[in-house]
């Protein structure tokens, strides 16, 4: 990967991500149904759900990048996991932040301690642990060895963030997936849509939302990558001046 080919990327990169954006809002707040109870505060939904599916797919993305590190140490490969942890983390803030918001009304609270809210605030912090650790490894070699190890230890809270609501009572509406019969009866903030039309509708936006998300965090990783490799350019070339002036 070169500073060349990323420019010539990162524009179209950056046009798509924001004209999907723009498109997602527009669906969001005229396209997209008015839920039956909770009424327009529920449009929320649309970027709660998106940016955290998008979160947990660039902490994915990152895990795959330490175990490929751990099996051929490459610097193209760290930066990536370096970068879509940092993405992963700005998308879980808005996960966060938009599902306090939805909250208040769906819950009467802006924040509940329940295993859902929980695991992902674990998350969090165990994410943000990350650069720490970073920081505090000065060697090059070992920084990314020690990174690597870390990423595939730390996913496995993105597991039991998917997991908890799912097998534990939990205030937090299961949208996907099975729900096992003890964590069933406890959901509050369930969505009621008219069948047909509107669910379609409804569907048809929460796809959208998250192929604008997916299309964000490609344009911020090659931003970020290319970022990364002028940090590296500069470095070297500070490193050659200084070699040169001691020559002299």
């Amino acid at each position: 990967m070169t500073i060349a080919r990323l420019n010539r990327w990162i524009p179209a990169l950056n046009w798509l991500a924001l004209i999907a954006i723009l498109i997602t809002m527009f669906m969001t707040f005229f396209y997209a149904p008015q839920e039956r109870t909770m009424g327009n505060v529920q449009r929320l939904f649309y970027f709660h759900v998106g940016s955290a599916w998008v979160a947990a797919v660039s902490f994915f993305i990152a895990l795959i990048c330490g175990i490929l590190y751990l099996r051929r140490a490459n610097k193209t490969t760290d930066a990536i996991a370096v970068a879509s942890v940092e993405i992963g983390l700005a998308l879980v803030t808005m996960t966060i932040v938009s599902g306090s918001i939805w909250g208040r009304p769906a819950w009467n609270t802006y924040w509940e301690w329940t295993p859902r809210l929980i695991s992902i605030t674990v998350l969090w912090l165990v994410y943000v642990a990350y650069f720490m650790l970073r920081g505090a490894i000065d060697n090059e070699e070992r920084r990314g060895r020690f990174s690597a190890v870390y990423l595939i230890a730390g996913f496995v809270t993105v597991i039991l963030a998917y997991l908890s609501p799912r097998f534990l009572r939990d205030l937090h509406p299961i949208v996907f997936g099975p729900i096992a019969e003890s964590a069933q009866g406890a959901e509050q903030g369930l969505q009621d849509f008219a069948p047909g039309l509107e669910s379609m509708r409804m569907g048809i936006t929460l796809t959208v939302s998250t192929v604008a998300f997916s299309l964000l965090y490609l344009a911020w990783l090659a931003n970020r990558l290319r970022l990364h490799l002028m940090q590296d350019k500069a470095t070297h070339l500070k490193m050659r001046l200084i070699a040169r002036l001691q020559e002299r």
